[in-house]
Order: structure tokens, then sequence, then C-alpha cells
């Protein structure tokens, strides 16, 4: 089910949509969406037409172009999701999940501005297995299939650099992978 910009206007109402994996959530200048399970990224891109990933997002989370400001701007869902619209009327509802967004995007803004494109590398590992992660016996598996491309849109770099550091952490003990997941061990 991809929707486009021409999506239908909103009433008062909270009205909850499922999306299938690779749809595009609608990006309007007047609507927030609250993703109630499955997981979304949104995205940009520079003047060259590469992608821009401005951050992941799960249950709990809201999502839109106006906590951005961007254009070009997309949601793109990662999973099966089931996302809530928020028209412009109810976000004051929101609110804590707002400026929840805003300091998780500061969280990652900190984290890709680190020197060692290693040392962004590893602080987003840890911070996916915070926000995605599930304890299992060795550590916190991070519940968010990510391509070596996708963690490379994220920290600026490229993805044969991405693969090549994820080994080296993988030899330092830092992290373990599990077929198409990544473990970070405690440290």
């Amino acid at each position: 089910m991809t929707l486009t910009t021409e999506f239908p206007s909103f009433s008062q109402q909270l009205t909850r949509f499922p999306f299938s994996r690779n749809d595009f959530l609608p990006a309007r200048p007047d609507l927030l969406w609250s993703v109630e399970w499955g997981n979304v990224r949104t995205l940009t891109w520079n003047e060259e037409g590469s992608a821009i990933t401005l951050g992941y997002w799960g249950a709990g989370d809201v999502v839109g172009q106006p906590l951005s400001g961007i254009s070009p701007y997309q949601i793109e869902c990662l999973t099966s999701v089931e996302v809530t619209s928020i028209p412009t009327q109810q976000w004051h509802q929101f609110l804590d999940r707002i400026i929840s967004h805003s300091q998780q995007t500061k969280e990652l803004f900190r984290i890709i501005r680190s020197e060692r494109i290693y040392h962004r590398l590893d602080k987003l590992l840890i911070w996916l297995g915070n926000k995605f992660g599930r304890t299992v016996s060795q550590g916190i598996l991070i519940d968010l299939r990510l391509t070596h491309q996708n963690i490379a849109e994220l920290i600026g770099t490229t993805r044969v650099t991405v693969t090549k550091l994820l080994k080296e952490l993988e030899e330092e003990g830092k992290i373990v992978r599990q077929q198409r997941y990544y473990i970070v061990l405690p440290r």
C-alpha cells in the first residue's frame, strides 16, 4: 500500500493505518505520524542525489516532515508498520514524543560528528542497541535489519568502510554477528 502526497484529508480524530515494508508514509506539512508498531526511517537527499538517513524510528516515536523542516523528506517503512495520523490540532497531545524525537535527532547528530568513523559506528551500534535492542544471552541483539549501505548512509561513509569496521569490531569482541543481526556485547 504505497500512498502519495495526494492523501485524503483527515478528520479531527486520530486514525490508524497499516503500511507494508518498503511503503512510504505521506509526508505533509500539516501531519505527524505516531508509530504504533514496526520500524521506519526518515531520509532526504543531497545535491548529488545520494540518500541521507535522518533517523530510525519505532513504536512510540512520532515522525513527520514538520519535525525536520527538510525538503525533500520521506518516511520509509522498514517493516510492516501501523501508524496513527496526528493532524495539527492534536500535536499538543504528543508533545512528550515530539521532544523525544528532537532529543534522539540530536543524539544521532552527536554520533555522526565523531571525528573517527570507527567511533561513529561503535556509538551508533550502542545507540541502536539501546533503541531497538532486546537482551539475549550474549548481550543486546539489535532487532533491526540494516544493510551495510543503510549504516554507511547514516554515519556518512562508504559501505566498504562499514564492512571493514564491522569486522574489526567483531575481532575486538565488541559485537557478534548472528545471521543478519548484530549483538552488542557488554562492555
